[in-house]
Order: C-alpha cells, then structure tokens, then sequence
C-alpha cells in the first residue's frame, strides 16, 4: 500500500488545478514566499497512569524557508538560547514531517527517528527520570480528499502561497498508514511499577480509514481562523518481546487535529500553526500506550514578485518540474 500510495503523489502534485473558485481562492503563484520561524516537532509516547509520558530530548527550533512555484523548503535548526533546559551530550535524532496541501488533498508523511527519552517530574519526585537508550521509530503515510477543495485551501492557511477571501467549509476522507517502534536496553517502563506486558522492543502497525471537516473563517482584511479535524479507526498490531514474544490484533482509534490562525495579506504574513496526532497504540497485557505527534510553528512572512531571470533559473532548478521530466 506504501509502494502504491508513492507511485501516485506525482499525479496529485502535477494534476492541473479545476474548477478553483476564485470567489473564495486568490492564488499567488507569482509570488516567491519568503519565511523566518520558530518551531517544535515532536513525537511522545503516553502510558498512562502512574508511569507518565515519555518525552523526546527536542525542543525549538529557529528555521528559514522559501515556497515558489508549488515548492517548498524550510530548514531548522536547534539553537542553545531557546533550549536551555534540553539534556546534553544525549544522542542525535531526526524528525522529518512533511504536510503537504495541493487542492483538495491533504497528504502528511512522517520519518522519525528519536534517540533518548524523560518521564518529566517522575511520579511526583521532583526528578526527571532520564532514559538515554530508549529510542522510538515512527513511519507513516496519510491522505485525505477534500470534497470542497475548489473552495477552500489549506495552502493558503499553511504557506501562505495563495490567500483565502471568503469563509468555507468541507468534509474529507481519506486512509492512513503507521509503523511504531519501541525499544530500550532494558525494561521499557520503570520496573519498580512492576506493569505486565511490559516489553524491552515492540512494534506497532496500523492500517484504516479516516474521515473529518476542513474549515477557514475569513475574519476580514487578511485575518483567518482555519481548523482541520479527523478521526480515523484502524486495524491495529502489535508484537513485543517480553518473557516471551507476544502478538495482538486490536481496533485502535486516533485522531489529527489542526490549527491556523493569523494574519496573511499580498506582502506579507504572521501567523502559527498546530499540527497534532494522536496514535492509539494496541495493548499489551496492562500496558496501554499512545504516540503522540506533533508540529507547531510561528511564521513571520515577506512576499515578493521575483525578476525574468530568477524567474528563468528557478524553473529549470525546481526539483518538481525535474521530477515532472523525469516522468514524462
């Protein structure tokens, strides 16, 4: 399904735009999107009462990124000013989200690799109780139709490529596709708690169907107020190696959230964004456990109309319009 769903992301791309409503839509292609922010991308696993959540060693991020042409990059880095509280010397990871909003589509996809967790104030203590050695996988795909896309948009409201003019509203549905992955040199939850089904290393899988509402309230002169919701209900599995190795299929609920808000105008824009998922994962024995991800941004954004020539050279060097050549 992975394999199929990849096959198909440059037909969705590179589909010619039909039927956008310019009522509601004003595109901005001609606009090159220059973009400073601040950033926080992380994937926690929640276990629960008494033992806590798991959180990774991340923490914010001072980034700058560029959208022309229906492409997109933005590169972050970790700087020591806004993450004083950050453990150090712990090991390397890498989170890569991607949330991409071509018209009436809604495609994210997840490759995150995190190395060293904390249980917060462990039980109360006053202590973090501090896990190098845990580290979390997490793979994912999911894609949603928007059945008013020619009305309302996303992109507008995420990268400020084109700016809504009128408030609208729409259902979607769609599938998603998850991996998660466990594992620690040791007992994964504290062994004084004693849990059954706890487990050094597990995998999760879930596969389904999801559904929700999109919408954007257009407050006036360029303000907007744009949320996402969907829930989806998969066949969850799961295979842990504890005493001994044991194996559970289970239904397993989730659910995306997501949130934009602020000021997007010909020239320029600030705003943020919320984008979360929340992962039910399936059971082992007592162990009840969910991963949750999330992605929050301020954005402050300058526009502008670039010259023949950039505008030249940018399209040859556009890695969509190669990737279009190379297909064709």
């Amino acid at each position: 399904m992975l394999l199929l769903f990849f096959t198909q992301i440059p037909n969705i791309l590179f589909a010619q735009i039909r039927g956008l409503d310019t009522a509601y839509i004003e595109p901005q292609s001609e606009k090159m999107i220059l973009r400073t922010y601040v950033s926080k991308k992380y994937t926690a696993i929640n276990y629960g009462d008494p033992v806590g959540v798991y959180e990774p060693n991340s923490g914010l991020n001072l980034g700058v990124g560029v959208t022309y042409q229906k492409f997109t990059l933005n590169m972050a880095f970790p700087v020591s000013f806004l993450n004083q509280d950050r453990q150090e010397d712990w090991p390397k990871f890498l989170d890569l989200q991607a949330h991409i909003y071509p018209q009436s589509w809604v495609i994210d996809l997840f490759g995150q690799f995190y190395n060293g967790y904390l249980i917060k104030d462990y039980r109360g203590s006053g202590e973090d109780y501090l896990r190098r050695d845990i580290k979390v996988v997490k793979l994912g795909v999911g894609a949603s139709y928007i059945f008013n896309g020619e009305k309302i948009s996303l992109e507008a409201a995420f990268h400020q490529s084109a700016i809504q003019k009128k408030s609208a509203f729409s259902t979607m549905a769609g599938f998603e596709v998850y991996r998660v992955r466990i594992s620690g040199d040791s007992l994964v939850i504290p062994q004084d708690l004693a849990i059954p089904g706890n487990y050094t290393r597990a995998d999760f899988y879930q596969v389904g169907p999801s559904g929700g509402v999109v919408g954007t309230l257009v407050l006036g002169k360029g303000f907007f107020l744009t949320g996402a919701a969907s829930a989806n209900v998969g066949l969850g599995f799961s295979k842990a190696d504890q005493d001994k190795e044991t194996t559970k299929f289970e239904v397993t609920p989730g659910y995306f959230l997501r949130g934009f808000a602020g000021y997007n105008g010909n020239r320029f824009s600030i705003n943020g964004s919320y984008v979360y998922k929340h992962l039910d994962l399936a059971k082992q024995q007592d162990v009840t456990h969910s991963a949750n991800t999330g992605n929050y941004r301020i954005n402050l954004v300058y526009k502008i109309s670039p010259g023949p020539k950039l505008v030249k050279t940018y399209t040859k060097l556009n890695p969509l319009n190669i990737l279009r050549r190379l297909l064709e």
